[in-house]
């Protein structure tokens, strides 16, 4: 029944939040059902679709695909133009970040292999409390390896500790928290998530930023512990560690050597060349150049691409969906907008909203920060780092089991986001382009 309840929850989020984003834009160029745009009357279709069929979420993702692009080569075109070419120029447009996503998630799914045969996560018993803390610990751990890490590599990270201390069985909450623990943790830093490092790049200063800091160790605190505790319940931590187990250091530097390739190269091409970063997918090729420079010292786990590369192109087909969306521009700023954005999140790609909202203007970034990157936690494909997680543990790609026992992700993110806005008060950005004040927090425009 409760399964049941958080599916029909989620189907009503999906038809009515993201059409309500689109009331505040533009008029619709197509045919529209009671005033809600075809397109995402079809994208909230292929959501319910991946949410009720979940052992066939590869196939329902690439149908939803299919049937909104040719739903728009045929009646509304793109923004690049009309037809069959229009949808050419609009993957053109897409395919740096479809690029990158694919090499970062293919990437790093070697990468959490080669991290979990160091042998690290075996002697982790040795160093963690052996009750439901050493599990809060642990994602205490992968919270603060966010912060500095992409969230991608942090949430595989965990996975492999997961996988190991918990003797490979490891509870849909806990995924749920390890994903949580990911996103929160890169929320505050601009160089732990994708968004944020989007907002610094348009000029937004990392203190801005970093006022995510808050919201984010509440909400560890309220997701960590009954997450720790379900999964200690569960299936207890490992007590002891292999006696004569060594680390290979080896891997370790390889792991190191892809974070930092991946790192520099988004620091460097973002700071410095900020006009080439829409143009060619640098930080997957990094990526890409530290695996292969590395083959020759460990052999990578080869066998993992395939499976790999079916739950990526789920994903790359989602984040197609939406990049298809008929929204124009995001309601007036204000914390009630921003609040509404992390829950948008959950079933929306957030990188073009991010891009929406910059380009908008007159938001707190610490608060957006916070909303775009903690809200994706609250289903399993809301973010990067829970889809490359499915990847490795494929029961949790269920709407309903992720809902029900990760309700405590929903949980943290209202009560911490709402801490944040009693503490630190609303302080907009005035809009850096034109004249105009940010517009009142409670006034639609």
């Amino acid at each position: 029944m409760l399964s049941s309840l958080a599916r029909l929850a989620f189907v009503l989020l999906t038809l009515f939040a993201l059409p309500a984003m689109a009331a505040e834009g533009a008029a619709p160029e197509g045919p529209a059902v009671a005033g809600i745009p075809v397109e995402f009357i079809l994208f909230a279709l292929t959501l319910l679709g991946v949410a009720l069929f979940h052992n066939y979420t590869f196939y329902v993702g690439l149908t939803g695909m299919f049937v909104i692009a040719l739903y728009k080569i045929v009646f509304t075109g793109f923004k690049t133009g009309a037809g069959v070419m229009g949808f050419v120029g609009h993957l053109g447009h897409e395919w740096v970040v479809l690029a990158n996503l694919f090499c970062l998630l293919m990437g790093f799914a070697l990468l959490a292999r080669h991290f979990e045969k160091s042998h690290v996560p075996v002697i982790l018993p040795k160093y963690l409390p052996d009750d439901w803390k050493g599990g809060f610990v642990m994602l205490a751990m992968v919270w603060i390896l966010s912060s500095f890490l992409d969230n991608i590599a942090a949430a595989l990270i965990g996975g492999a500790m997961a996988h190991q201390l918990f003797r490979a069985k490891v509870h849909i909450g806990f995924l749920a928290a390890i994903v949580a623990a990911s996103n929160a943790g890169g929320s505050w830093s601009v160089v732990g998530d994708t968004t944020t490092t989007m907002m610094w790049i348009a000029g937004v200063s990392p203190a801005q930023v970093f006022e995510a800091f808050l919201p984010a160790a509440i909400a560890l605190v309220i997701f960590g512990i009954p997450a720790a505790k379900q999964q200690h319940a569960y299936s207890p931590i490992l007590k002891n560690a292999h006696a004569h187990t060594h680390v290979d250091w080896a891997r370790i530097g390889i792991v190191a050597l892809i974070l930092v390739f991946a790192m520099v190269t988004n620091i460097v091409i973002n700071s410095k060349f900020p006009d080439q970063a829409d143009h060619f997918p640098f930080i997957g090729v990094a990526v890409w150049a530290a695996i292969l420079l590395t083959v020759g010292l460990r052999r990578p786990d080869w066998e993992l691409l395939p499976e790999t590369a079916k739950g990526t192109i789920f994903l790359l087909s989602l984040v197609t969906c939406a990049s298809m969306m008929p929204v124009e521009k995001l309601p007036a700023a204000s914390w009630q907008t921003a609040f509404g954005l992390g829950f948008i999140s959950a079933v929306f790609d957030n990188i073009p909203l991010t891009a929406l909202a910059i380009k908008q203007g007159g938001y707190d970034w610490g608060f957006l920060a916070y909303a775009v990157g903690f809200g994706g936690s609250m289903i399993w494909f809301g973010s990067s780092a829970g889809v490359a997680l499915s990847n490795m543990y494929p029961e949790a790609k269920s709407v309903g089991q992720w809902l029900r026992h990760g309700w405590h992700v929903a949980l943290a993110y209202v009560i911490s986001f709402l801490v944040m806005a009693a503490v630190l008060g609303w302080h907009p950005e005035a809009p850096r382009k034109g004249g105009e004040a940010p517009p009142a927090a409670t006034q639609p425009k």
